[in-house]
């Protein structure tokens, strides 16, 4: 059976579906420097395909799928008279072997050589002329051979404009099925198409109708600033943006990118979240201070404050907005001063407790609402003045991103292939260089990191401290 789930809303304009100002503000913000796709990287056990592996076989089962995925064959397209954002319409000329690409690791292939060649694709842009995606098999993984029941790693790379992690998520479960031979699902039609004329009209009209808009939103954030202000005074909001300590990985990025992946015990994650009675977040949050700590230790730059965590937080289901991007913020303290593991992972809880109950005070839709009125311009201007405040040493905003996203706890099948692991890779920023994002799926908590060399030359010093500090927190419950 396939794993599909509900698609966001969609604003269509005939046949075309317009961009949220949030979706089109990862376009807007894109640079050499700062690519913001979305990435996976997959460990497929190919004995389980029907039939044998082939990369012939894949890409025709997965050319099949695609055919009921009309997300995979929509470009982005704009005219120069257009006021408002770019629309989504179908490339005509789609063609998957464009978009499917095989390499083979060199020996011996483990995950040294897979994280370099991973970290390598990450580093590159997509092609804003084609469908915003791309798929690297990867064979020769572990040095086993996939013709004979072997592994392969599979990374796919999705623009930010087209996914957050939820429904990057589902993107990826539509891709995957509970059952090795399961039969691809029917055809779905795709958007259509546009004229220039045809974007141009349309944005204009949405364009003359923001001021209306603007009229709702007005009120909205003068009552979070005013309820913000009355927490403040009893101590009742989350960390505050710019009060994170500057570390060396808060500075500006390069396009170059490393990655680096762990793979914990769910159980084992479970195991902590119940003795101590928090939420697995909170664990999650512990164990990323608990490697942050000691990773900063270790080279003498630990600050005296703790670490500020810039946490997404899906509203998938508490929005109404268009889009793809359905996501608020919130700032979370890692707690990295505290010394003692549990009593760290109980500051944990309590912190987020707070900033979640913050967090639920301001409107779900916030931030969709003012990026929608945010021209190009605005946004382009906005990233300049931002990254020249680095070259300043401005503080930064917070100092890396977490991201949990819930994956199936059953067997998993990725066009036949048993799915052994699912590493989320998510985009770094100027002044935060340093993203962090985890996925539990089939009873494992699988950690993709993500930065920049010139910031941070190696990551496996980190993915490596995850087993440590979990240990760690075990050991507290004894």
């Amino acid at each position: 059976m396939d794993l599909l789930t509900p698609a966001p809303p969609r604003h269509t304009i005939g046949g075309m579906q317009r961009l949220s100002g949030l979706d089109a503000s990862f376009l807007y913000l894109e640079s050499a420097a700062q690519p913001l796709h979305v990435c996976s990287i997959l460990e497929l056990d190919t004995s389980t395909m029907p039939g044998g592996y082939t990369f012939d076989r894949l890409r025709d089962g997965l050319a099949l799928r695609i055919k009921a995925m009309p997300e995979f064959r929509e470009k982005i397209a704009d005219s120069r008279f257009n006021l408002d954002h770019p629309v989504w319409v179908e490339d005509n000329d789609f063609d998957v072997d464009r978009h499917l690409h095989r390499i083979g690791l060199p020996s011996p292939g483990g995950r040294v050589e897979l994280a370099e060649i991973c970290g390598h694709i990450a580093s590159l842009p997509l092609d804003r002329t084609r469908p915003l995606w791309e798929m690297w098999v990867i064979e020769n993984v572990a040095g086993t051979d996939a013709h004979a029941g072997g592994r392969i790693a599979v990374m796919t790379k999705v623009h930010h404009a087209a996914v957050d992690g939820v429904t990057g998520a589902n993107l990826m479960s539509k891709l995957c099925t509970t059952e090795p031979d399961a039969p691809p699902p029917d055809p779905v039609a795709g958007p259509g198409g546009g004229t220039d004329l045809e974007i141009a009209v349309s944005g204009a009209v949405r364009f003359a109708t923001r001021p209306l808009k603007l009229v709702n939103v007005v009120p909205n954030t003068v009552s979070t600033v005013i309820d913000t202000v009355k927490r403040a005074r009893n101590g009742l909001t989350m960390a505050p943006p710019f009060a994170a300590p500057k570390t060396a990985f808060n500075a500006n990025v390069t396009g170059h990118r490393n990655v680096a992946f762990a793979q914990l015990d769910l159980e084992d994650i479970k195991t902590v979240k119940n003795h101590f009675g928090v939420k697995v977040n909170d664990v999650v949050m512990a164990l990323v201070s608990g490697v942050l700590r000691t990773f900063l230790l270790e080279r003498g730059e630990l600050p005296e404050s703790s670490l500020v965590a810039m946490v997404p937080v899906s509203v998938h289901d508490k929005s109404d907005r268009p889009g793809r991007n359905q996501v608020s913020g919130m700032f979370s303290r890692l707690e990295t001063n505290i010394e003692d593991p549990a009593t760290r992972l109980k500051a944990i809880a309590e912190a987020n407790s707070v900033a979640k109950q913050h967090s639920s005070a301001i409107a779900a839709t916030l931030l969709q609402d003012w990026t929608q009125f945010a021209a190009p311009a605005v946004f382009g201007a906005a990233m300049r003045v931002y990254a020249s405040s680095r070259l300043s040493g401005a503080r930064p905003v917070h100092n890396l991103v977490i991201s949990n996203v819930p994956g199936p706890q059953g067997p998993l099948y990725m066009l036949g292939c048993e799915v052994k692991a699912m590493y989320p890779l998510g985009p770094i920023f100027h002044g935060s260089g340093l993203n962090m994002t985890v996925m539990s799926l089939s009873g494992k908590l699988d950690v993709g990191i993500v930065s920049c060399p010139e910031l941070l030359p190696d990551l496996w010093d980190m993915a490596d401290t995850f087993g440590v500090a979990l240990q760690e927190l075990l050991d507290a419950t004894r």
